[in-house]
């Protein structure tokens, strides 16, 4: 191979691994985003009720679909 191949290849893998690094941080930033507002919803009036129903729902929606 010629010396500049291998120097695009070096620089493609480079930006590969910072494009990987850039997705799993902003994952983790949605992960703990998605923590937080299901934290959030846990302690708003209704929730067992609505959670229960919920369960309820795609109970039904499930016999319909078999």
């Amino acid at each position: 191979m010629k010396e500049q191949e291998l120097i695009k290849m070096v620089n493609t893998t480079k930006n590969i691994q910072g494009v990987n690094t850039a997705l799993v941080s902003q994952m983790n930033n949605m992960k703990d985003l998605i923590i937080g507002a299901i934290e959030t919803m846990k302690r708003m009036p209704g929730y067992e009720e609505a959670l229960e129903q919920l369960k309820k729902d795609i109970s039904e929606k499930n016999k319909l679909e078999k």
